[in-house]
């Protein structure tokens, strides 16, 4: 059984535009310590020794950018890198039609902007995907979840879901290249748009189990959320050293 890791990189991180300082860069390419985002998410899964192969979709004007960042941090031969898409789906889908997997290889997509995965959630993720078929890593809800009906005038309770039956999902998520490719080509067929990996799998009736995330795997989306990054880094290198 091989590993194949997607990290789709072709976003543009829109929504860093609040903060009005790191418009000019694409979130996947600010620095965390002086190491871009993406490299640190492609570092993490490389430490994992069971992973063959990290595929990156980037955008054909970023392509070169990359491969320079990939030739700086030395990252070796486990790396490849496809055309992105406009969308994280069709990133996903090139990324997956050019992988040389076999049916019960283990793929696993992950957000290229979630840098702070760790080695024991990527394993357990593995292992999950091997033993169900399919996994997404997850949060349980700590806040009470409300559903709503949206009106005019804002929006209306209409019920509370108990927090046991809700997850905050987190990646990485992965299914079996079968599955993942059944997934996706079932999609692509009906012109589905999932807001994520699970999502597809979910519609064509895969079971999808839930391996534990963590606080410190979020994705880095507003400002502030670099600074929050680098205290969690400062924290693990003040607690290696006892």
């Amino acid at each position: 059984m091989q590993v194949f890791v997607i990290l789709p990189a072709a976003g543009i991180g829109t929504r860093m535009a609040a903060g009005g300082t790191h418009t000019a860069v694409p979130k996947q390419f600010l620095e965390i310590d002086g190491v871009p985002v993406l490299i640190r998410s492609v570092k993490a899964f490389l430490a994992v020794k069971r992973v063959d192969a990290v595929c990156i979709a980037v955008r054909g004007p970023e392509r070169a950018r990359v491969e320079a960042h990939v030739t700086a941090h030395k990252l070796g031969p486990r790396v490849h890198m496809v055309e992105g898409g406009d969308h994280r789906q069709e990133s996903v889908g090139n990324a997956l039609a050019a992988l040389e997997c076999h049916p019960d290889d283990v793929v696993l997509v992950h957000d290229a902007v979630r840098p702070l995965i760790d080695p024991a959630t990527i394993e357990r993720t593995i292992d999950a995907v091997a033993k169900h078929g399919a996994a997404i890593v997850g949060l349980p809800a700590v806040d009470t979840i409300k559903q709503v009906e949206r009106t005019a005038e804002g929006a209306i309770v209409t019920a509370t879901i108990p927090r046991e039956l809700i997850i905050h999902a987190q990646t990485p998520q992965g299914a079996l290249c079968k599955l993942m490719r059944r997934a996706f080509a079932e999609a692509e067929a009906d012109g589905f748009a999932g807001t994520d990996e699970a999502s597809l799998l979910e519609r064509a009736g895969i079971e999808v189990a839930v391996v534990p995330g963590s606080a410190r795997n979020f994705k880095i989306t507003q400002p502030g959320d670099i600074e929050l990054a680098e205290f969690y880094l400062r924290r693990s290198t003040t607690d290696s050293r006892g």
